[in-house]
């Protein structure tokens, strides 16, 4: 039946309320499991440095009673001074005197609520540069600085598609590693690069990748129970526990780790240190508008590269 003539409805009305949640919605990628995982440091210079060192290998020794020490034979392993470059990283906002003034849904101040997603972004973009395969940048009054991300620290237990010239980094965070060609991501590619990290004396604890090599990790042998959290609640995602032959190990999927890297890691051999931690700063207003800028200066430390590994060049559909 049609509506009775003349009635008043809601597709004539205009002075209905609107139904407009008082919610905004997110569901913007914003986990940070490397910036979660490594401990935080303080940062004194831009050119922020430690030191890195080894035991001389295990052999043959064997003294005779009461002999005096040789002391031509006592040559010890030097310290190697490293170091990486502080990289200043900031997100601005401004926002006009009347859009924080007026009545609005899911906020009640715009500065507020963009502070709140340029704080998630910016730890975002701390998790890229980590995990990123760029070479530090000492930077001047035209460039800027730049922190060398893993790609250009993990060398040693790379395991690499083939192609790639230069294949492996220095070592030192001088230069970034040349991508090679892909191939699948298999178990027996992983155990080697967990291998070598035992061999040089590391204790690998992590496995972190992208979400595709996630899956295909998911159908290995060495699966263990799948848990929803890690203990102590650093992270909140779903994790698995990896039983290698060197030990169990927990992995996880990272939006900002590069899709083709699977990184084999040590978590107490990397720390993020930062000269000055994560702070708001009010800006000169001009006219009618509030600005703010949301800055940090931070940079990766890389302890000993050599506890950790790579499994690279793997495919990614």
């Amino acid at each position: 039946m049609a509506q009775i003539a003349n009635t008043v409805s809601t597709t004539a009305a205009v002075g209905n309320r609107e139904d407009l949640v008082n919610t905004i919605w997110n569901i913007d990628p914003h986990e940070t499991p490397g910036l979660t995982l490594f401990d935080r440091i303080t940062a004194d210079a831009v050119n922020h440095e430690w030191l890195t060192g080894s035991l001389t290998a295990a052999g043959s020794n064997a003294q005779i009673e009461g002999n005096d020490a040789d002391f031509s034979t006592a040559a010890r392993p030097a310290e190697v001074r490293v170091g990486n470059r502080v990289q200043t990283a900031w997100k601005i906002v401004s926002v006009t005197g009347m859009q924080e003034a007026v009545k609005k849904a899911g906020r009640k101040s715009e500065l507020a609520k963009e502070l709140f997603k340029m704080g998630r972004e910016l730890r975002t973009d701390i998790e890229w540069a980590i995990f990123s395969n760029v070479a530090k940048v000492t930077g001047n009054s035209s460039t800027a600085a730049k922190s060398a991300g893993m790609g250009a620290w993990v060398a040693t237990n790379d395991v690499l598609g083939s192609a790639g010239s230069p294949a492996s980094p220095t070592g030192d965070g001088t230069d970034a590693r040349t991508d090679g060609t892909q191939e699948a991501f298999t178990e027996a590619r992983l155990k080697t690069a967990i291998l070598g990290c035992w061999t040089n004396g590391g204790q690998p604890d992590w496995l972190i990748m992208g979400g595709f090599n996630k899956q295909v990790f998911s159908g290995f042998d060495g699966i263990a129970t799948k848990y929803q959290n890690a203990e102590s609640g650093k992270i909140i995602a779903g994790v698995d526990y990896y039983e290698s032959d060197f030990g169990m190990m927990k992995a996880i999927a990272d939006r900002f780790s590069r899709a083709r890297d699977v990184w084999v890691l040590q978590a107490d051999l990397w720390a993020v240190g930062f000269v000055r931690n994560m702070f708001v700063k009010k800006l000169g207003p001009t006219g009618d508008a509030e600005k703010r800028m949301l800055i940090c200066d931070f940079t990766l430390e890389a302890r000993n590269e050599s506890g950790n590994g790579l499994v690279a060049d793997n495919t990614t559909s």
